[in-house]
């Protein structure tokens, strides 16, 4: 185990101090948090948190180790980690590596030791902060210097970093021992499945299983692929992912997105892709002062009066008071009121803010798949 010192300085000057159990290095992002009690592996490696540093509101991780099975893509993609203990026994049948391990093979630094409490108090009354979190330099006013300098997330486009870069089958859908937690599905011939163009912003492994599990032949695109492109697919529906960065930036991805609606083909977006449906109708989003990241967050369904707890990761939102006429608000964040859901009242087109699959965190909103494929097959008859 390193024990070596760590240091992370936010914008506004606080400074804790703790000890390294990640790599030996330094990174810059936003400093956010996440109140989720299991799952760390799974947020590590979610590709919406590209940018970002990420801290666990739970006391102590590591616990269960790592494993491949767990991965949501092919790399972790947080900046740095902070935790207030990281475990120093790995208990489960499947881990294969320590967490300590994993953060030093993808040279991310992570710091044990501090008041994590204290430092989500901070986080919460002055909001998402930019921060660098360093094991090589300790002097205060390099390390406030380097946090300043770094532009933030609001304006950054981050999807050409952790999307495919060429078009690609996928065909896993859940394992086992994930299929079980959820009816299984009725077997479904090849000839038989609903064909998915799913645009790639940075998608998670479980979101491509869970489509496929519920009927779906998916092929995988690069987020800048051109509508043309994507409708010569003749798909029968269309899933815009989750990713990381400012919707607002990726405007090749609105403009195609404007344009597949445009055409009346059903869609189905989640976080990222939801937002930025929502501006390629006229919408508008903005930056929320510490946004929503775990797996207990309460959303009433506002057509079935269902409460379903979810699993999120945004730092960004749908202003209301910018919501265009087509859409009508289908979901809302019985936190602080934020829209969670909106569907379209002409054409097939919904989207949530949330991730359905729930890669960590509770299941409730699973169904959506299925909704997706009804609308789909609604839409062929």
């Amino acid at each position: 185990m390193h024990l070596e010192q760590a240091v992370l300085v936010l914008e506004d000057g606080s400074r804790f101090e703790g000890r390294s159990v990640g790599a030996a290095t330094e990174q810059v992002g936003e400093v956010c948090f996440n109140t989720s009690m299991t799952g760390y592996q799974e947020i590590m490696t979610d590709p919406s948190y590209a940018g970002q540093i990420v801290t666990m509101t739970y006391t102590q991780i590591g616990n269960v180790g790592i494993n491949t099975e767990d991965m949501e893509s092919a790399r972790p993609h947080i900046r740095g980690f902070i935790i207030k203990e990281s475990s120093r026994v790995t208990s489960n049948w499947r881990a294969q590596e320590s967490l300590g391990n994993f953060l030093r093979r993808y040279g991310i630094p992570a710091i044990e030791g501090i008041d994590t409490r204290a430092l989500v108090a901070h986080l919460r009354d002055h909001g998402a902060q930019r921060g660098v979190l360093s094991t090589v330099d300790f002097n205060q006013d390099s390390l406030l210097a380097k946090a300043r300098a770094w532009p933030g997330l609001a304006g950054m486009d981050l999807t050409g970093e952790v999307g495919c870069l060429e078009p690609h089958a996928w065909q896993e859908g859940l394992t086992a021992w994930k299929a079980d937690r959820w009816p299984a599905p009725s077997p479904i011939q090849e000839e038989n499945r609903l064909r998915v163009a799913v645009l790639d912003f940075g998608i998670k492994h479980n979101i491509l299983r869970s489509l496929v599990s519920a009927g779906c032949q998916l092929t995988v695109l690069p987020g800048t692929t051109p509508a043309a492109q994507i409708l010569a697919l003749q798909p029968d529906g269309v899933f815009l992912s989750n990713g990381p960065g400012d919707p607002d930036a990726v405007k090749h991805g609105i403009r195609t997105i404007a344009a597949l609606i445009a055409a009346n083909k059903p869609i189905f977006g989640i976080c990222l892709g939801h937002q930025m449906l929502c501006l390629a109708l006229g919408g508008e989003t903005e930056k929320m002062k510490f946004g929503h990241r775990g797996g207990n967050h309460p959303v009433l369904d506002l057509q079935t009066g269902r409460v379903e707890v979810t699993s999120q990761n945004h730092g960004f939102m749908v202003r209301r008071d910018r919501l265009p006429a087509d859409l009508q608000v289908s979901h809302e964040s019985l936190f602080d009121g934020t829209i969670e859901g909106v569907s379209h009242r002409h054409k097939p087109v919904f989207s949530v803010q949330y991730h359905p699959e729930a890669s960590p965190g509770p299941h409730d909103a699973h169904p959506l798949f299925q909704r997706f494929v009804q609308l789909m097959q609604a839409h062929t008859l």
